[in-house]
């Protein structure tokens, strides 16, 4: 079962600063060199410092990013840059956002917590996507360096009488602690619960629940890891240890502000590409349909063939295919009785994914792509906006884009609930979740008080 708590957990000291968006940052794994250095800019107490410091000429072993990261955050909580809650704590979140499209403002909440680190095969905290041991061991060098959890994984569970965040808006104040607006239009706000008997009832509504891991899953595999390394040294017992946890941002698949964005696929350079030896390999397995842009208005093609995809993709996989130096949209539409064409060696649940389609019969079977390829971030770089990714392709800094629509979350949960793993990158639920929120410190002496 699923095992949720409160902690005292530390955040920026909301009593001192007014405006907290400058500290904020988003997931470390989605932030570019150049954002990066703006996140510097932004604030000298910006949690980049933290989740993703700079690189520096002479770095050793005693003097490193995650050495400095611990430095900056024991003097954040020395100077009162960073305060901790007395007692053990729930945070409610609500994130308000345009999801575009000219679709209503949605609002998205979620409740950060505790949760107890499952074993792989557990069923009780399931992956869908692959993970990297490069990765992996950047988290756990940040983790062993500052024994702290800076970000929250992003967990969903079902609850269709969502009976724990009622609960948890029905505790708090009608004015939240934290109340801000990210440069990106989204608005953040927090509020910090403390009523045991909240505890109580967010833990029984929790406690037969299955959580999907959304976002985070570098994160979440490093935690088991560094519980393993602090297990080794401390030991198992007491079951409540601090490390024994894992900090979480959890919402109801059923929110109605819930938002997965499309992963589309950009290619930096095939060698020897020929556009007609392509489309004549690909229509092979697909219908293909091709459309002029007979205007310069980006914004108005993108929009178009983002409901031209949408539309096909209700009858079966559609692809979009855009390439540098034409003005020329192509549209894949997968026909009847190809999928069996992916291979014996996919489970039925994995045939479904659109990615899946297009790794197997265009990345590699039309352009020759190895699966060692497919996790090359030298070839493939992912884009989440349709107009972000042509305009990339149309400057010449990638040679082709491949469009898809968002994977559905009925295939998220299939995948999941099967024990299996997407390719990377095959989800992207948006907004992300904003590190600099809440910070987990974990304290190998500490116990959790589990309700």
């Amino acid at each position: 079962m699923a095992v949720i708590a409160p902690f005292k957990g530390l955040t920026y000291n909301f009593y001192q600063r007014n405006d907290l968006s400058p500290l904020m940052a988003p997931p470390y794994d989605v932030i570019s060199p150049e954002e990066q250095e703006a996140y510097y800019h932004s604030d000298p107490h910006n949690v980049i410092r933290l989740i993703l410091g700079k690189k520096k000429t002479g770095d050793s072993d005693w003097d490193n990013r995650y050495t400095r990261a611990a430095d900056y955050f024991q003097r954040w909580q020395s100077d009162g840059t960073l305060i901790r809650a007395k007692e053990p704590c729930l945070y409610l979140t609500a994130l308000t956002y345009d999801p575009g499209n000219g679709d209503p403002i949605r609002v998205r909440w979620g409740l950060i917590a505790l949760v107890r680190i499952e074993e792989a095969d557990s069923n009780v905290v399931l992956p869908h996507e692959r993970t990297f041991s490069a990765h992996k061991d950047d988290r756990l060098k940040l983790f062993r360096a500052c024994n702290a959890q800076f970000s929250q994984i992003f967990g969903l569970y079902e609850d269709s009488e969502n009976r724990a965040l009622n609960a948890c808006r029905e505790t708090a104040d009608s004015t939240p602690h934290m109340n801000f607006e990210f440069k990106d239009g989204t608005r953040h706000q927090l509020w910090i619960l403390k009523d045991p008997r909240l505890f109580k009832t967010v833990s029984t509504v929790m406690q037969d629940k299955t959580i999907f891991i959304a976002d985070g899953h570098h994160r979440y595999e490093t935690s088991r890891n560094y519980r393993n390394i602090m297990r080794a040294r401390y030991g198992r017992r007491p079951a409540n240890r601090a490390y024994e946890f894992v900090m979480m941002y959890l919402s109801n698949l059923s929110d109605e502000g819930l938002t997965i964005l499309p992963s589309h696929r950009l290619v930096t350079r095939v060698e020897g590409f020929q556009v007609n030896r392509f489309l004549k390999s690909v229509s092979q397995s697909f219908h293909i349909k091709t459309f002029h842009a007979e205007c310069r208005d980006l914004a108005r093609e993108c929009k178009e063939m983002k409901q031209r995809l949408k539309d096909a993709g209700e009858e079966d996989t559609a692809i979009a295919f855009r390439l540098h130096g034409s003005d020329q949209w192509y549209l894949f539409s997968l026909k009847p009785g190809m999928r069996e064409q992916l291979g014996q060696d996919l489970h039925p649940s994995l045939r479904e994914l659109d990615v899946l389609v297009l790794s197997r019969l265009i990345l590699q079977k039309s352009l020759g792509f190895t699966k060692e390829d497919l996790d090359d971030e030298e070839i493939f770089h992912y884009e989440s906006s349709i107009r972000k990714a042509v305009s990339q392709v149309e400057s010449g800094e990638y040679q082709l884009a491949f469009l898809l629509n968002p994977t559905r979350m009925a295939h998220v949960k299939e995948v999941a609930g099967n024990s299996l793993v997407m390719p990377r990158k095959s989800t992207y639920f948006y907004p992300k979740v904003l590190s600099g929120l809440v910070f987990n410190k974990i304290d190998p002496h500490e116990y959790i008080q589990v309700p």
